[in-house]
């Protein structure tokens, strides 16, 4: 055991709910031109959880696919925020009302601290309706982002 091992940070998620999410993301954009991704960070740096999804949204060069069907699901842990951030292509769709509800569906999973099933649950939800609304097209489509999630500090 090292000496700086006390500065160890805790992990998120376990391993397995880490590969879950993961491949609810990977599942949902099976379907769908659309690509979802998730920022967990510990604390939101002063501001409102969706102008904070909008900047990470952008800095990820999310708004750079074919489509501008780009989804960030945003978690801040610690402060306990969270926002769905979807690109002008999505939101045109269906509009911030769909945003709104699918947020209250996750708060009631993580009221009953079921973190990574409400994430997945949303993911899901939310690769459905960019099933719906941009279909997957074989000759057309590509995974234009990475699945993986991406953690700030």
């Amino acid at each position: 055991m090292g000496i700086f091992s006390f500065f160890k940070k805790k992990a998120f998620f376990s391993e397995q709910d880490q590969a879950r999410i993961v491949t609810a993301i990977s599942s949902a954009e099976k379907s769908t031109s659309g690509e979802i991704r998730l920022f967990v960070e510990s604390k939101n740096p002063y501001m409102n959880p969706l102008e904070r999804a909008a900047e990470i949204f952008f800095q990820l060069k999310m708004e750079r696919t074919e489509d501008r069907n780009g989804v960030l699901l945003y978690i801040a842990m610690k402060d306990r925020e969270l926002a769905l951030f979807g690109d002008e292509g999505i939101h045109k769709k269906v509009g911030t009302q769909y945003w709104e509800n699918a947020v209250q569906k996750m708060i009631s999973q993580f009221s009953n601290q079921e973190i990574a099933s409400g994430i997945e649950q949303c993911i899901l939800q939310v690769g459905q309706t960019l099933q719906d609304t941009f279909p997957y097209n074989s000759l057309t489509d590509k995974n234009e982002l990475s699945d993986d999630i991406v953690f700030g500090k």
